[in-house]
């Protein structure tokens, strides 16, 4: 995919490098700035005169920021739920239950309408400058559907996530245990070659923090990584659950207690939240300001989904975190970043600094402000992944 010689890119007005060892704020801002890219990674990164490179590209005093780490999709399903969203628009509430319903449309697809999805999909991210995507499975929730439709996903990203605990599905009503016995036994196996994460809906009208919990120690065992869907639809046990067993992510976190705050902020559990989610289903969105200042770690994700989030654009999310999370801009743009590659546990993107992969956003604006100054409009010149515009 990398172009072959090195790429410098220069006369960029603001530089955000998300590096912790530069003074200048959360992101790491540096003016009048220029980056060397050779093979896919950050060679350089400097201010002032810039060095000689085999290609140019003058950004002409634009902002350069990392690409976008969206660390939570479901790029991977059949039809769509716009019946239910337009309900809700009228008035009524979200319910989990609705999952079903593309559980339904998702069997019934071939595996090429699958793919042709999450490609489109996929391609509308990387125009809106997602260069890293998570995509999980939870929409075919028998063996052979949660195999392949995680297959499906790992052509399109290395950060796959087993999710059949989504919900429980229709032949399987009063017998959630033993739904939970074929996750953690024959599903799990059948994925795990697929799959780099398990994941869990531990909500009410989901599976309970008991049936949760033997859900990812079966997948820890298998030597997947753990994520959780915590506390989305009201208080209850997911966060202090994702705590307890080392998460890398507790995702969601709309209803946040005093505790929850505590947890988070004394581990290294990255808080996920998901604007997008709470704008869609009209629930209040969680205050971040709360947990940031209890010293916490947020990131900042997409959610895309038929049901309660259609969209893959992370500028949205993070004009949402800003207007309606108490984010500063600063620090939306890092948990949209550098918060979603701590999320996912990687350390080579989300940032500019030498060694990472050259992930990378050019804006038509010389401030990143404008994601929410000036809410909608395509602000993004270029998406380069590992080196190359996508």
């Amino acid at each position: 995919m990398t172009d072959a010689g090195s790429l410098l890119i220069d006369h960029i007005g603001r530089l955000i490098t998300n590096d912790p060892q530069l003074e200048t704020g959360p992101t790491g801002q540096l003016g009048d700035a220029w980056v060397v890219v050779v093979d896919g990674l950050i060679a350089s990164v400097g201010t002032g005169p810039a060095p000689g490179a085999d290609r140019r590209i003058d950004a002409a005093g634009r902002c350069l920021l990392p690409g976008f780490v969206d660390s939570h999709s479901h790029l991977v399903f059949g039809g769509d739920r716009a019946d239910e969203f337009a309900a809700r628009m009228a008035g009524q509430t979200y319910q989990a239950g609705g999952i079903r319903t593309t559980v339904a449309a998702t069997r019934a697809a071939p595996d090429e309408q699958l793919l042709a999805r999450a490609v489109t999909l996929r391609d509308e991210a990387w125009r809106s400058g997602t260069t890293t995507i998570e995509i999980k499975s939870g929409y075919g929730l028998s063996v052979d559907d949660e195999a392949r439709t995680l297959r499906i996903a790992g052509r399109l990203t290395d950060e796959t996530t087993f999710l059949g605990a989504h919900v429980v599905p229709p032949e399987f009503d009063d017998r959630v245990d033993d739904y939970v016995d074929l996750v953690c036994g024959e599903m799990l196996a059948a994925c795990l070659p697929h799959a780099r994460w398990i994941d869990a809906f531990c909500e009410r009208g989901a599976f309970d923090a008991d049936q949760s919990r033997a859900v990812l120690q079966a997948g820890r065992a298998a030597g997947l990584g753990l994520r959780l869907h915590a506390n989305q639809l009201g208080p209850g046990p997911g966060v202090q659950l994702a705590v307890e067993l080392g998460c890398a992510s507790a995702d969601h976190c709309t209803y946040l207690s005093d505790d929850d705050i505590a947890s988070l902020a004394g581990s290294d559990t990255v808080a996920t939240f998901l604007p997008a989610t709470d704008f869609s289903t009209r629930q209040p969105y969680p205050d971040a300001r709360r947990l940031l200042d209890a010293g916490g770690v947020a990131a900042l994700a997409s959610n895309c989904n038929p049901g309660s989030s259609f969209t893959t654009s992370m500028p949205f999310c993070i004009a949402l975190a800003v207007r309606d999370m108490n984010m500063t801009i600063d620090e939306a743009i890092w948990a949209a970043t550098a918060g979603g590659a701590a999320a996912l546990r990687r350390d080579d993107i989300g940032r500019v600094t030498p060694g990472a992969r050259a992930d990378l956003v050019l804006l038509d604006s010389a401030t990143p402000i404008d994601f929410v100054y000036r809410p909608g409009v395509p602000l993004i010149v270029s998406t380069f992944v590992a080196g190359s515009i996508v």
